[in-house]
């Protein structure tokens, strides 16, 4: 059995019968966890064991693990401070931004890696326009340049860890400020005036990124299209201008911005036939089912076994032994990340 390109959610601690089902699905290719479904760390393992048991090969999983408001596993984990608290130590200090930016990546790849999981949606490479509050302190920096240098640093610490990483969200959600989880937002510059955007994509493209997710934003002076249903976007932008040869994912399809673009299994559709190698369900078990026996009946997209090869290079490859929490490398990398985030002394000169 190969891995579909559908990703879905299960809803609590352990698997219910119907979600054993769901999984077993040869359309389903990968299951997303959230907050609900992290008790502990030895909880959490028990229920990645119990998803990749479900079938041959296993399944992938994977999670919103950034930092700050974004952080799906809490307890146990170190909690991780926002991408915008590294843009502020890169101003007070290049170098030193650079560090703790790898060092965020190492220890958040390295911790979600021990639970099991293959990886997390990270990181967030859009610009802070002060514009957007779903994207605020998740963002880098407001300069294009800065946010490339520090997600540079991020990916590097991540793939040290074992950890593939996915930029999003493509070509960029920071200047709207409609929130896609609620409304379509729209962009109205042209493509030249979302270079700024776009340049910490080519930039990790060169580098090697592994994973881009695309954002539920439309673009009417580029493309007709919400970008994540975007040939254009997918197609001719990413793959074509920019070359990028890895797993593309579109974002949430459950999200309200896609409310006027058809059902699930339209959305669905179209984010495949657009040219993502994976499509996420999320928060809606009967919008998945509807999109699995709809698929069920469709010819496999072009492209199939390339995105089958592409799915595979997902895999969890974590460097670290399982008894890593307090190793020397994880106190290290605790204790750089407390020393920076500690509280200035009292002066009393």
């Amino acid at each position: 059995m190969t891995l579909g390109p559908l990703m879905v959610d299960v809803h609590g601690l352990a698997l219910t019968p119907a979600e054993r089902v769901r999984l077993r699905d040869p359309l389903v290719g990968a299951v997303i966890l959230f907050g609900r479904n992290f008790q502990d760390l030895p909880q959490v393992r028990e229920l990645v064991a119990e998803i990749r048991s479900v079938r041959s090969p296993p399944l992938l999983v994977a999670v919103d693990q950034e930092g700050g408001r974004v952080q799906r596993f809490r307890t146990g984990f170190y909690r991780l401070p926002p991408l915008r608290w590294l843009g502020h130590q890169y101003d007070l200090d290049n170098a030193e931004g650079r560090r703790l930016a790898q060092t965020c990546g190492w220890l958040m790849a390295a911790e979600v890696l021990d639970t099991g999981v293959d990886f997390s949606f990270a990181p967030v490479i859009d610009l802070d326009y002060g514009l957007s509050e779903v994207i605020g302190d998740r963002s880098f920096h407001r300069e294009p340049e800065i946010v490339a240098e520090l997600a540079s640093a991020y990916v590097l610490g991540m793939h040290k860890a074992g950890m593939i990483a996915v930029a999003k969200h493509f070509p960029g959600h920071g200047y709207v400020v409609a929130d896609s989880h609620l409304d379509l937002p729209v962009d109205h510059r042209t493509l030249p005036e979302l270079y700024d955007d776009l340049l910490p994509y080519g930039r990790l493209i060169r580098q090697g990124v592994n994973g881009v997710m695309i954002a539920h934003v439309r673009y009417p002076q580029v493309d007709a299209d919400v970008a994540s249903l975007s040939p254009y976007w997918l197609r001719t932008a990413l793959r074509g201008d920019f070359g990028f040869g890895g797993v593309i994912f579109s974002d949430d399809l459950s999200m309200k911005a896609l409310v006027t673009e058809g059902d699930m299994p339209e959305r669905a559709r179209r984010a495949l036939g657009a040219g993502a190698d994976m499509a996420l369900i999320c928060n809606d078990p009967e919008a998945a089912d509807a999109t699995i026996e709809a698929l069920k009946h469709d010819s496999h997209p072009a492209g199939h076994i390339v995105s089958q090869a592409r799915l595979i290079t997902l895999r969890r490859r974590p460097v670290a032994d399982d008894g890593f929490r307090g190793s020397l490398p994880w106190r290290q990398a605790v204790a750089a990340l407390d020393r920076a985030q500690a509280p200035p002394g009292l002066s009393l000169s």
